[in-house]
């Protein structure tokens, strides 16, 4: 996992691909990139069985083993639940992302573990306007968090969920009832993940 050590670089031969590509995206350097999503995108898999979207740009590579991936975020929320989310996907039925969203018109902190069919989990407002997103695995066990500063970790969600050895890792942009809205990931970073509780990555 070397090649993945440290800044998570855009260049032409790192092995990104798109999952519906947006008609209107750009990177600016090594570690910025910029999504212009569509309205009515989104990843979704209701309970209920009514709906089942998987219509939201995804950018991603696939990683081999346990890691350790960060990005800052930032939005321009114009209707409820546009938002960019850091997502994992084993398969189209088996994904998770923990999401900077528009939510009761306020920025808030959401995710989903989709096991078949989607666990949406609201945890607060952001308290930012740029905060900083991170998942972190190690073997079938996955920890989510976000940050005001990228130094000090929230625990968002603690949770398992069966994949390969490999699995697709990346950057949604999605505006699910809106008309679309614009979403920058930037400083981000992927290191391997050795040791330690995932579910505690701050320094003592």
């Amino acid at each position: 996992m070397s090649e993945q050590d440290g800044q998570l670089g855009m260049d032409s031969n790192s092995g990104w691909q798109w999952l519906n590509e947006p008609k209107q995206w750009e990177r600016s350097g090594s570690d910025s990139l910029t999504v212009r999503t569509s309205g009515m995108t989104d990843f979704f898999r209701d309970p209920s069985g009514e709906t089942n979207k998987a219509s939201a740009p995804f950018l991603f590579r696939k990683i081999r083993g346990d890691f350790d991936y960060v990005t800052r975020v930032a939005v321009e929320m114009k209707r409820q639940y546009d938002s960019g989310c850091l997502m994992v996907m084993a398969d189209e039925a088996h994904w998770a992302k923990v999401c900077y969203e528009y939510f009761e018109n306020k920025p808030s902190i959401l995710s989903v573990v989709t096991r078949g069919h989607s666990d949406d989990c609201v945890s607060g407002e952001a308290g930012s306007d740029n905060p900083y997103l991170r998942i972190v695995k190690a073997g079938n066990c996955f920890a989510f968090y976000y940050s005001l500063d990228g130094e000090r970790w929230k625990l968002v969600r603690y949770f398992g969920l069966a994949c390969g050895e490999e699995i697709k890792v990346g950057f949604v942009a999605q505006s699910p009832i809106g008309e679309g809205c614009k979403v920058t990931f930037d400083r981000f970073s992927l290191s391997k993940w050795t040791s330690g509780d995932v579910r505690n990555v701050n320094p003592s």
